[in-house]
């Protein structure tokens, strides 16, 4: 088994940190960084094409069945593979836009306020639920006070900064224990039965547990592998909001730098499951403008009118056991 401490080699440090520092220009200009929205576009070595799929019927019905509504796409989408690292697939453009709306809708207005469902809050302060389990956007919802475990080092905080800084990352189904690196012992707790089945209909794989993240142009998130599962079964990650900066590479120097957009996916699986991969950068005023207002909209949330416009959401989903 992987060492979940290990430290990444330091050629993949140096070219993190060379990304970090990236002006959006640059990353524009940067040839090295495989732009998955422009594959296709243009000729690219680092990719092939691994397969090509028309949306109906197969991913048609599945984001049918997803949003509650008839989806008459007949649009082809291409698969690719990263040449050096097998087993790492490009799904670019994936996900209609009301797809996306609904995976927003569903994790942040359902699933974040049921009290299974962990945060990186949850370590620091006592989390107070919603009326029958209402979304944390909503009227209600505004007046709840966050306290601090420990008030020696935490100030009460509101539910305006629980969603606009404090909260970085959401857990579903199986809830990993960062502090330790394991899944907890035990039953998890379901994972959301709509979510699963959009994911297993689109990737080869079971849908446990997935890590929510939350970013804001300046936050990263370190280079490490996903090593925890009991199985080396794929990976699957979502991207949706601002673009970001994916770095993915395997011992031995073989890597990839990927600019992911709103829509976009990714599968890790084979020889590149458990990669090494992070996000140096998170790309500033890049949310599609059909989603910079959400959640507001239907007269709903207006309050919150352009939360997303800087924010990157990400839904990694992995398959915990074989």
């Amino acid at each position: 088994m992987l060492d979940p401490y290990a430290k990444p080699p330091a050629a993949f440090r140096e070219i993190y940190k060379r990304l970090q520092k990236l002006s959006v220009v640059d990353i524009s200009n940067e040839s090295a960084i495989v732009d998955l929205q422009a594959l296709g576009q243009a000729s690219e070595s680092r990719v092939r094409e691994a397969s090509r799929h028309t949306l109906y019927p197969m991913s048609s019905e599945a984001f049918g069945e997803f949003t509650g509504t008839r989806c008459e796409s007949t649009k082809a989408f291409a698969i690719y593979e990263v040449s050096n690292l097998p087993g790492l697939f490009l799904y670019p453009d994936l996900l209609p836009q009301d797809v996306q709306l609904q995976i927003l809708a569903k994790t942040f207005h359902r699933d974040l306020s049921n009290p299974q469902h962990l945060t990186n809050v949850h370590t620091h302060y006592d989390v107070p639920t919603t009326s029958a389990r209402s979304s944390y956007f909503s009227p209600a919802a505004q007046g709840l006070i966050f306290s601090p475990r420990d008030p020696a080092i935490h100030k009460p905080i509101t539910t305006q900064q629980f969603l606009d800084k404090k909260l970085r990352w959401m857990t579903l189904g199986g809830q990993y224990d960062w502090t330790n690196k394991v899944y907890p012992a035990g039953l998890p707790p379901p994972f959301p039965s709509d979510i699963k089945q959009l994911i297993e209909s689109l990737f080869p794989m079971k849908a446990e547990a997935a890590i929510v993240n939350l970013y804001s142009p300046g936050d990263n998130l370190s280079l490490h592998r996903d090593v925890s599962e009991e199985c080396d079964q794929p990976l699957a990650s979502i991207s949706l909001g601002c673009e970001g900066i994916f770095l993915v590479g395997l011992d031995g120097g073989r890597a990839v730098t990927l600019r992911l957009r709103s829509g976009d996916a990714v599968l890790m699986s084979g020889e590149s499951r458990f990669a090494w991969h992070g996000v140096p950068k998170v790309v500033a005023d890049t949310c599609p403008k059909w989603m910079q207002d959400w959640p507001a909209g239907g007269g709903q949330f207006e309050e919150w009118r352009g939360w997303m416009a800087g924010k990157r959401i990400n839904l990694n989903v992995r398959q915990m056991f074989d």
